[in-house]
């Protein structure tokens, strides 16, 4: 069996539409018309790690194709243990920078672009594919530009994100707005003064959910001091 197979044996339609729900696929949301099969996501992750290492990379654009959401889900994580795990990862970038269109909501992002991306960019010090995501006219490839910085502020280099946050600094779209105040927030674990010096020069103009996400982890000083 696949790992397909293996997933629509675990539907279940009344999480799917408890899912369908939260992830915000009604007309007019950031999700509309993805579909669910109702599978958490440790479940995935279990299927995921029993196929890794024989899915090729066919079935796995066959999967990012996928209608339901954790077979697109299941891929990327995949993906991510082939990344870690093989010598294919340029193989494995490729396939992931290719099919953008098909990482199309926060889970999916959150989940896979640190790991690759990120870590790509760690190895290579090569900005160009993280900016060129950030270019596209598409959500979910900018929030896989700045998301994929995760991994790459653990390492104490903040500069890449610094010029994501300046791009995105008047992103109309709150998952934007959070996914920038969240990696702010990460640079503060890191380095509060490199924060705080951002904050200074850009406090006043950032959107107010960007801006309560990047200073959820400062004093109540500071924090009354930045909201004011």
């Amino acid at each position: 069996m696949s790992a397909t197979d293996d997933l629509l044996e675990l539907k279940n339609e009344e999480k799917a539409r408890h899912l369908m729900q939260f992830y915000k696929t009604k007309k007019g949301q950031y999700a509309y018309g993805d579909k669910f099969l109702g599978i958490c996501v440790p479940q995935t992750r279990q299927i995921a790690k029993k196929h890794y290492k024989t899915t090729d990379f066919d079935r796995l654009q066959l999967m990012l194709e996928n209608e339901y959401h954790e077979v697109r889900l299941c891929a990327l994580l995949m993906m991510v243990l082939l990344y870690e795990n093989t010598d294919n990862k340029n193989e494995v970038l490729n396939l992931y920078i290719n099919n953008t269109h098909h990482i199309n909501n926060w889970d999916l992002v959150d989940l896979s672009a640190p790991k690759i991306v990120g870590t790509d960019y760690i190895k290579s010090k090569n900005p160009e594919i993280i900016r060129m995501l950030a270019q596209k006219d598409n959500l979910w490839a900018q929030r896989i530009s700045v998301v994929s910085q995760q991994s790459v502020i653990k390492t104490g280099d903040f500069q890449l994100m610094f010029e994501l946050a300046q791009k995105f600094l008047f992103h109309k779209h709150d998952l934007m707005q959070k996914a920038v105040g969240w990696m702010l927030r990460e640079v503060g674990k890191q380095n509060e003064r490199a924060l705080l010096d951002f904050l200074d020069k850009n406090y006043k103009n950032m959107p107010r959910t960007m801006l309560r996400y990047s200073i959820e982890r400062l004093t109540p000083q500071q924090k009354k001091y930045y909201m004011s």
